[in-house]
């Protein structure tokens, strides 16, 4: 039943945070130090987990965007400077298209960092910074279908984001200017506005 299988994802979380160790501290420090951007690059259901951490990593007040791994091999790669931070998701590590970028990568010079379920896979040996995101089993009747491992992925991306923004100082006023619209972010104005005015 559908509370077996969300119990089946946190007992994944469980597993992966067990794994934290000191990549995890090199990670926050790449990012807390980044000189540009922190670019996440991943394809399938890890591109669509990449583009939810840009997206954290943005809203906390750490300039990030999401690349596609293929896109990047037919001239987003011009968007990839060597002050960047680059975050490499692939679960297996071995996702040709993914790989394809380590050449160019190289020759630009961004710090790398990959998520993978084993730091003995070619992206992993690869990469500067190698995150181990070994969820287990994936949940669904086939064991196939990425679920446990995108939703560790995703996990270790508000893990990173949430640590660096707080190392950063991000206070609720910054909160508000990176989230001007919504109830949320009117509010967050509102409060600001009225401190300033005092």
């Amino acid at each position: 039943n559908c509370r077996e299988q969300i119990l089946k994802e946190a007992k994944a979380l469980n597993r992966v945070a067990e794994q934290v160790d000191e990549e995890y501290i090199a990670a926050c420090e790449a990012i807390f130090n980044c000189e540009g951007r922190v670019i996440v690059t991943g394809l399938g259901k890890t591109g669509h987990v990449g583009k939810k951490i840009a997206a954290s990593l943005a809203s906390l007040g750490i300039p990030s965007f999401f690349v596609h791994s293929c896109e990047s091999l037919h001239g987003d790669m011009g968007m990839i400077t060597k002050d960047d931070v680059v975050i490499m998701i692939s679960n297996s590590g071995k996702s040709s298209e993914i790989l394809n970028m380590i050449p160019a990568l190289k020759i630009i010079g961004p710090k790398t960092i990959s998520i993978t379920k084993d730091k003995n896979s070619p992206l992993a040996k690869e990469t500067d910074i190698r995150i181990l995101c070994d969820a287990g089993e994936e949940i669904d009747h086939l064991g196939l279908a990425p679920t446990a491992s995108s939703t560790a992925a995703l996990a270790i991306g508000d893990a990173l984001a949430t640590v660096v923004s707080s190392m950063k100082g991000f206070q609720r006023e910054d909160f508000a200017l990176c989230h001007p619209g919504g109830a949320l972010g009117q509010q967050l104005l509102k409060e600001y506005t009225e401190r300033v005015a005092q």
